[in-house]
């Protein structure tokens, strides 16, 4: 018994000796913000706006920081100022590589509305200012910092965990997610992947839920396309293009296609009643009710009040463009809608569209898929060690509770779970109120909280090392 004891006691110290300490976040804390303001600092909008533009000088500080570290990385790049960075940390390969995602391009500025400089990183009354402070620098701030503390603390790891910083997400995906996927797809192959897509929201400064990104919609663009014979303005005629793209237009703004959930729209709906008012609580019950009628009385309400969650119960079309005529007395011969539609990730798209055909039934008009690039379907499961992972933690960081979310926008997850990828959006904690005042994502006064980004970065740790460290 005597050497039992003994034995078990000094198994227990070695794995004590062996277990890596903690995080130390309260020196991390400062060395997060500094490498932060050094990224916000770049100016990586599109070249177009731009020239030559592109995410070079983020990759390059980028690989200076891990080279500096130790850790393995490489650049992967379609065009030399539009670099992907893609870092390594190896795991026994016992369980299969685990890949976090941050891009490093943002959308262009209008310098002269912004307060403080969109590239000066300011940080003023506890807020960080800047063009990708919350799109997506802080994405790849969380996975520089996971990946810097995992290299020093040693942490053993079952999975490889992988960093992808990529660029053109904003609208070049040829040289960003879409030439790492095509051309250098083992270097990211993963069973789980964490990226932008997801957030925590705060209402009167208080953590009211997080959302989880497990799908998102599709876009594809509809043309429609009205002739009729031209002539004198001053003769009306019934071919008048634009009279019958105009019909063809309110045809579709008062159609609402039918409701469709799924595993995830149905968890959001059911979960989000539950940190409701009664009132909305009953709306929500009512979406996912199998009464057609209740849902009905949800969505009328949704269309006319929260159209975001409208979205979310179907493909969406919303007619964006018209283009039609030149001159106020000639009747033009041609006139051009375009449709946004945000498609179900289930939904069939040649069927959808002989419905819009068959909705308008007007042989003047012509109705195409417009020649945007189409991202691929895919979906991610709830029912995973990494869904169960962030949820622990959405608890632990946030105290509040886990929605999964239909994106009723894009992300490049798409390329991922077309791949089989279990992909997760996540994000830091945002202030519902900032939208409205012009501080969220893509305005002028772009910025977040620097407590908020620190305990981002330290949720986006412990998630990473729980799921991918060693047992």
């Amino acid at each position: 018994m005597r050497r039992i004891i003994f034995f078990v006691l000094a198994a227990t110290v070695s794995l004590g000796a062996q277990a890596p300490s903690g995080p130390d976040w309260s020196s991390l804390e400062e060395e997060t913000m500094r490498h932060f303001q050094a990224l916000l600092r770049f100016d990586t909008s599109d070249p177009p706006a731009n020239p030559p533009g592109g995410e070079k000088p983020a990759a390059d500080y980028l690989m200076g920081v891990l080279a500096k570290e130790g850790i393995s990385a490489q650049v992967l790049a379609l065009e030399p100022n539009r670099p992907n960075v893609v870092a390594r940390l190896k795991g026994n390969g016992s369980k299969r590589p685990l890949l976090l995602m941050g891009h490093t391009d943002v959308v262009n500025v209008d310098a002269k509305k912004w307060t403080h400089p969109p590239f000066s990183a300011t940080r003023h009354d506890g807020y960080v200012y800047g063009r990708g402070a919350i799109d997506d620098k802080d994405n790849v701030i969380a996975v520089l910092m996971v990946m810097l503390t995992l290299k020093r603390l040693n942490v053993p790891l079952d999975r490889d965990v992988i960093a992808l910083f990529e660029a053109g997400e904003e609208g070049a995906t040829r040289v960003g997610i879409e030439h790492v996927v095509n051309q250098h797809f083992s270097s990211i192959d993963a069973e789980y992947c964490l990226a932008e897509g997801g957030g925590v929201t705060r209402q009167g400064g208080a953590v009211k839920y997080a959302s989880i990104q497990t799908l998102e919609k599709l876009p594809r663009g509809i043309v429609l396309t009205a002739r009729g014979a031209s002539g004198h303005g001053s003769i009306p005629l019934q071919s008048n293009a634009i009279v019958h793209l105009s019909d063809a237009v309110a045809k579709i703004g008062k159609w609402a296609p039918p409701i469709r959930l799924n595993e995830t729209t149905t968890a959001y709906f059911k979960r989000l009643a539950t940190v409701s008012s009664p009132e909305d609580a009953e709306r929500y019950r009512k979406a996912v009710s199998s009464d057609p009628a209740m849902s009905a009385s949800a969505d009328e309400y949704f269309r006319a009040n929260e159209p975001r969650h409208a979205s979310m119960l179907r493909t969406s079309v919303s007619p964006n463009i018209f283009q039609g005529g030149y001159r106020s007395n000639v009747i033009p011969s041609e006139a051009v809608a375009t449709l946004d539609v945000r498609m179900l990730p289930d939904e069939d798209p040649p069927a959808f569209l002989q419905q819009i055909k068959k909705l308008i039934n007007d042989p003047a008009v012509e109705v195409a898929f417009s020649g945007q690039n189409a991202r691929p379907p895919g979906t991610t499961r709830l029912n995973t060690e990494a869904f169960e992972v962030l949820e622990r933690n959405v608890t632990k960081h946030y105290k509040t509770i886990t929605l999964p979310t239909m994106g009723t926008g894009a992300s490049d997850m798409a390329f991922l779970r077309a791949k089989g990828m279990q992909c997760y959006g996540v994000g830091p904690a945002t202030d519902v109120e900032d939208g409205p005042k012009g501080f969220g994502s893509h305005s002028d006064q772009e910025r977040i909280l620097e407590n908020e980004l620190h305990r981002f970065v330290r949720f986006h740790y412990d998630v990473v090392a729980e799921i991918a460290r060693s047992r």
